[in-house]
């Protein structure tokens, strides 16, 4: 037999597990918060990040904020570069951005090594 209790989310505040329902909103009488039940399901979501903590989105533009080694190139990518038109991707290990540099080419970079402009 399945209690109330068992199925409700405890609470995101306090963790209080006698949260309830009121109408639309759920309600933790240990804290007093209130919050729509849809919010922790958007909270899931994978929001990529810069380096500084700007969220990204498919299209930005970002600056290179620190030299980085490419195997092929003499060069690398310098820092400052800025790359446009980038596309939010799940790629090869922490790499979520798959951009083309120019002068470079196509390549995929990690969201921790640039800058949202």
């Amino acid at each position: 037999m399945n209690r109330v209790e068992d199925t409700l989310p405890p609470c995101p505040e306090c963790a209080g597990e006698y949260t309830y329902e009121m109408g639309a909103l759920m309600v933790c009488p240990s804290c007093a918060h209130e919050w729509a039940p849809t919010d922790s399901a958007s909270e899931d979501l994978d929001v990529v990040k810069d380096a500084v903590g700007n969220i990204l989105a498919d299209g930005d533009t970002v600056t290179v904020v620190k030299t980085l080694k490419v195997k092929g190139s003499p060069t690398g990518i310098k820092s400052g570069t800025k790359v446009r038109n980038i596309r939010l991707v799940q790629g090869v290990g922490d790499h979520d951005i798959d951009c083309k540099v120019d002068g470079i080419g196509p390549m995929q970079l990690k969201s921790s090594v640039v800058k949202k402009v």
